[in-house]
């Protein structure tokens, strides 16, 4: 089956996707999650790259939230320099209520569009780092799960450094590659309607999910079937 690699968000880390690795692996994937620093996106796009030369291609990169606009980055086609085997190998992209950024654009910006994200209420700044107030990262996050469930993510919840979703990104590769998107209906925390707009932008497959913004910790299966349909676009090769 297909080589898969994982590309998690802010504030979280590579076992956000725990559950659908288990989901993937039942359907016969391979699937690999990159860890992000969350210091400084080309910091996390080389990350997301070394894990690339570790799978073998063809690859269906996917991104949730912010991991999407290091997808977008990492898998455009930069040169052969040394330690960059990797590019190239990417055959399609996969957006979990993900941030797709065109060129020059930023996180930031592109959240200014739409009222109603919860973040700006309850995010806290610690210094040169952010973090979802730990009360409230439920609400913003994931509002489905129980509360038990909600307390661990946020106890487990990653700093992240300010200005990371201020940066303008270059060419992405979604121009160049067939993406698919998995829009989440009942998100708090990347308004449905710029999820749209972006797909849209990007002539992406979309599938619509009634989820908040993390269905890889509340419906990972859906997530995973999702990601499956999405490996069907990858030329043939290994």
């Amino acid at each position: 089956m297909a080589g898969i690699v994982l590309v998690h968000g802010l504030w979280s880390d590579g076992s956000s996707w725990l559950r659908v690795i288990a989901e993937l692996c039942a359907l016969g994937h391979n699937p690999v999650a990159a860890q992000l620093g969350l210091e400084t996106f080309d910091d996390d796009v080389a990350s997301v790259r070394r894990t690339l030369a570790t799978v073998e291609g063809p690859v269906l990169l996917a991104g949730w939230s912010y991991g999407g606009v290091v997808i977008g980055e990492a898998a455009r086609e930069i040169g052969r320099e040394a330690g960059s085997a990797a590019l190239g190998k990417v055959g399609a992209l996969a957006y979990v209520a993900g941030f797709a950024p065109a060129e020059g654009e930023s996180v930031d910006g592109l959240s200014r569009r739409h009222p109603g994200s919860l973040i700006p209420r309850h995010v806290v700044v610690a210094g040169a780092y952010t973090y979802i107030d730990r009360a409230h990262f439920g609400e913003v996050i994931a509002h489905e799960l129980p509360a038990e469930s909600a307390a661990v993510g946020a106890a487990v919840q990653k700093l992240t450094r300010i200005g990371l979703d201020r940066v303008a990104v270059g060419r992405p590769a979604w121009l160049d590659l067939p993406c698919h998107y998995l829009l989440t209906t009942d998100d708090r925390a990347v308004p449905p309607a710029l999820q749209r707009e972006m797909a849209a932008r990007m002539g992406a497959d979309v599938t619509e999910i009634d989820s908040s913004h993390a269905p890889l910790l509340t419906r990972p299966r859906e997530v995973a079937a999702f990601l499956d349909k999405a490996c069907g676009s990858l030329p043939p090769g290994g």
